[in-house]
């Protein structure tokens, strides 16, 4: 499987506070991070099966911190807080998300390995 790029998408850089280039900085770090170790991941797997199913895990877990951040925009708004930071990370969660989900080969495996768990887990269409 090809190595994945990821990259903070220019409109959530250009939503931030102008006067603030700590957090676009770490935005780009983060994901950085988070795509040598998913590179990682995928030249350590022994086929691509395996290969998604750890990405798979990724995302996971980038949609529970997607959900995190989510939940706090009404609450910092309801504080009277600019929720402008936590719009920006959740964004930047759902892009990195959909990075993942568009690369070519990973994102077919990804569709699979995702389904193959829902059969696994003991949903199927009767239950429903």
């Amino acid at each position: 499987m090809d190595e994945i790029s990821l990259g903070v998408p220019q409109p959530v850089l250009d939503r931030l506070p102008a006067d603030d280039e700590n957090v676009a900085a770490d935005m780009q770090k983060a994901v950085a991070g988070w795509e040598q170790r998913l590179n990682r991941v995928i030249a350590d797997a022994d086929d691509d099966r395996e290969a998604a199913g750890r990405v798979l895990e990724a995302i996971d877990r980038f949609e529970r911190r997607y959900e995190t951040y989510d939940e706090f925009v009404p609450e910092l708004r309801a504080w009277g807080q600019s929720p402008i930071y936590a719009i920006a990370w959740r964004t930047l969660y759902a892009d990195v998300i959909a990075q993942l989900h568009a690369h070519d080969e990973l994102g077919e495996h990804l569709d699979r390995e995702r389904n193959a768990r829902l059969v696994e887990d003991g949903i199927r269409l009767q239950d429903l």
